[in-house]
This record gives C-alpha cells, structure tokens and sequence, in this order.
C-alpha cells in the first residue's frame, strides 16, 4: 500500500473526527435544514446523477454482470424522487440527540441524567446500492454523527455525484463539509487503513454479501456492527390460517428473493401437514420456486404429486437468495423453536398461527432480531419500522439489534448535577 493513500483515508478520517465534535452540538433545526437541502437536490441535479449512474451501468454490463445485478444499480428518475423522499422522512423524525433516558436523584442530592449523544464517527462499507450513500449519510447527519463512506467499485461514479451533492448541501447550510465523506477509491487498500483507525473512528458498519461483512469483522480493530447472513424461517403452526399462511408465505419468499429478510426455511406443525403442504407448496411452485425437502414433507408432495427435491443437510442452513426454499415437518412448537434457534443465522423468524399462546412461546423463545407473529419476514427494514431508512440490520447484541435508525446510531453519556457534594 502507497503511503499516499494511507494518508489520504488518515486525513478524511482526521478531518471526520473535527466535524463529529461540530456536529455533536448543532441544533435540530439546522441538521434538518441540511437534509432538506438535499432533498431538493437530488431531483434538481436528476441529469448529472442519471448520467453518472450510466457510466456505472455501462461498465457493470461491459464486465459480464447479470440483469438482476445491474437492475440493482440503476437509478431512474422516480428513483430519485423517493430518495428525495426519504430525506425528507428523516429530516421529520424526532431528533434523538440531547433526550434524556433516565433521570434520578441520589440521596446525597447529585442529580444523575442518562443523556443520548452521537456515537462520533462512523465508518460504512458497501457495495452494489446507490441509495445506501444517501441512507446512511442522512441517518448520520440527523443523528449527529460524522460519516465515511467507502462504497463498492461497481457504483464508483454515482456514489461520487451523490457525495458531492451532499457536500454541497451541508456547505450550502453551514455545516461543516467533513461531516459526510466518501473514500474517492475503491483500492482495498484504502479498506485496509481504514479499519485501523480506532483512535479517530468509533463504528464500522458493513453492508453487503458475507464475504465482505466477515473481512470487515476479521480485519477491523474498531467495533464492527453486522450481520452475516439472512436465514429466516416461518413456521406453520397447527392452529394456521391457512390462507393467511399462504399469503405471508409467498410474499416472505417470492417479493424479492435476493435480499436478506426474504425467507429461506420453511417449518411445517405436523398435525396439519398433510393438509397444509401441498395447497402452500402449490402456490410457492406455481411463483417458480424450488423446494428442497426433507423425508416427511417429500413423502407428502409425492401422493399430491408436486415438484420438489430431497435436501442436502446444508441446505437447512442455507441463504438461498433466490427462488428456492427448504421444507421440514416438525412435531411440535418446541421442536420449531429448537430448529429456529440451531439453524437460523438470528436475523427474522415468522409464525403463522391463530393460538395467541403459542404465538407469545414462540416470541419469547426464539433467539432472533425480529420475531413476527401473523406477519411476513419482510417487514425487518428500517423503511418499514418507520425509520424514514435504515443504515443497516444487525444481528449483534451488542449495543444494537435489527435494523438500526436514528436511536442505533446514538450511545450515551451520563451529566451530573451537583451542589458541592464531594465523596466521603
């Protein structure tokens, strides 16, 4: 690696930490002028950003990418508009700066207030998604936060139209311009220094396949906050609507089957698996999906008969991210919950049942981010939780869970107040 860049990712990093302890004390209103700026931007300057993102797609068709990868990285101008769209959505949430979570008195008078403050700088690492510059950079800003943004080389042109509009938004209301930088390389090099910088960055947040997300963790000497993999399951109880069941089933499966809240595992009560299975199998084959099936519920789709394959013991493990689903028969709830909490990589479980007690056993026990009740697993999403965006989704416990807003990019500190009081 060339001193060079070195330098270069170190200063952005230098100058990131200046902006952080700026940002850190700028009232609402003028972090929310900032957004609104952008908001306006992104439509207005529509021809610079589209035509950055056509030299992106160009290269992306030139280097072999497959449709539904460069579909992924276009931008259109409705697009835009809802980019815009969520800007403003953030700008109109509570500001979580400065709130106050707890507040007690001692006996010997200090008053003590748990106060939520900025993590400082943030450090997001991505790759093929060009709204993931103007989510994360928008989540930081509100909640304070300075942020370096190290995107992926196939979208290398837009993120560096959307960069400098966000530059120029902030220079535009007086905030200071290092409060959202972009990395101007995508040299793993520059990766590399970056995640070293523990005394200047306060998070990383990787966003992308897992191969990136377990580089970023294996490499990082500052806090990485990530999930690894999207295995979700639903689970069919016995007391299923059956109808409802087929509903979330399909739309948790076939609505976008690339991204990592779609599900990938299927659970079966047995009571009603002879029943069940073949009206959901036959609405889940009939959207092209493949199923994979272990020996109770292949023994059931070959009376019917329908289309199906015998699993491979990794396949109950599996993050398919496609048109695929794995299919087993379980004799009870415990058995269910038990499977989930082996098998799932703890991102968003889903149950299907109208027994309100087995639906609170199954909330209670499964070890996930996200447990749903008589809801698609799709609904785990910033967006959908009414977070205006999301800079990601964590699978971590430590200190967030799910998909992380404006509250998840804070921490806290404690302010005391005192009359003189001196320890005995």
């Amino acid at each position: 690696m060339s001193a060079d860049l070195a330098q270069l990712v170190t200063s952005i990093a230098q100058r990131a930490r200046a902006a952080s302890l700026v940002l850190a004390t700028i009232p609402t209103a003028r972090k929310d002028a900032a957004l609104l700026r952008l908001a306006e931007l992104i439509p207005a300057d529509s021809t610079e950003l589209l035509a950055a993102n056509a030299r992106d797609l160009a290269d992306a068709e030139a280097n072999g990418l497959a449709k539904h990868q460069i579909e992924r990285l276009s931008l259109s101008p409705a697009k835009l508009e809802h980019l815009a769209e969520s800007v403003r959505q953030v700008a109109a949430l509570p500001d979580p700066v400065g709130t106050t979570l707890e507040d007690w008195t001692r006996p010997n008078g200090l008053r003590i207030r748990k106060r939520r403050v900025p993590i400082g700088v943030i450090g997001i690492i991505y790759e093929a998604r060009p709204n993931v510059t103007i989510d994360c950079a928008i989540l930081c800003l509100k909640s304070g936060n300075a942020a370096i943004l190290r995107g992926g080389k196939e979208i290398f042109h837009t993120n560096t139209a959307f960069a400098a509009l966000i530059t120029r938004a902030l220079a535009e209301t007086g905030l200071p311009a290092d409060s959202v930088q972009l990395i101007p390389t995508t040299d793993r090099a520059a990766l590399n220094t970056l995640l070293k910088l523990d005394t200047l960055v306060h998070c990383i947040i990787p966003r992308g396949g897992e191969s990136l997300i377990r580089f970023v963790a294996q490499n990082s000497t500052i806090p990485v906050i990530k999930h690894y993999t999207g295995v979700c399951f639903v689970y069919v109880d016995k007391a299923a609507d059956l109808a409802m069941a087929e509903n979330i089933l399909l739309n948790a499966k076939t609505q976008r089957p690339g991204v990592c809240n779609a599900a990938e595992q299927l659970l079966m009560h047995a009571d009603i698996a002879a029943q069940a299975l073949p009206r959901l199998a036959a609405a889940l084959v009939a959207k092209g999906v493949q199923l994979r099936c272990d020996p109770a519920s292949a023994a059931i789709l070959q009376k019917v008969p329908l289309a199906h394959a015998a699993a491979a013991a990794a396949d109950f493990t599996a993050e398919f991210l496609d048109l695929v689903l794995a299919v087993r028969v379980v004799p009870d709830l415990e058995t269910a919950v038990a499977t989930i909490n082996r098998d799932s990589s703890g991102h968003t479980e889903a149950i299907v049942t109208e027994d309100s007690a087995a639906a609170a056993a199954f909330q209670l026990a499964v070890d996930s981010a996200v447990v749903s009740w008589n809801a698609s697993t799709r609904f785990n999403d910033g967006f959908e939780f009414g977070f205006g965006a999301e800079i990601g989704i964590s699978t971590d416990r430590l200190h967030a869970r799910g998909p992380m807003g404006l509250n998840e990019l804070c921490t806290y500190k404690y302010v005391i107040d005192g009359s003189g009081q001196v320890r005995t």
